[in-house]
């Protein structure tokens, strides 16, 4: 990652939703950084806006890769 790109992040939450934003990298590490904390809310910056987390029903954090992909694959 770079420090200033930007990334698409998946967010899911204990009841089965799934958030799917993207965010800059420095977002990104505030809110992993956020998770080991006692923290009840996080307010993540997106490209358009923002949004207020509740850090205690995040189930995982998955980031997608930024590798292009030709064709089908196998």
């Amino acid at each position: 990652m770079s420090p200033k790109g930007h990334v698409k992040v998946s967010i899911g939450f204990a009841g089965g939703q799934v958030l799917a934003v993207r965010v800059a990298t420095d977002a990104l590490a505030s809110l992993n950084a956020a998770l080991g904390t006692p923290a009840p809310w996080f307010d993540l910056e997106l490209d358009d806006g923002a949004v207020r987390i509740s850090l205690a029903q995040i189930a995982y954090v998955r980031v997608d890769s930024d590798a292009a992909l030709v064709g089908f694959g196998a």
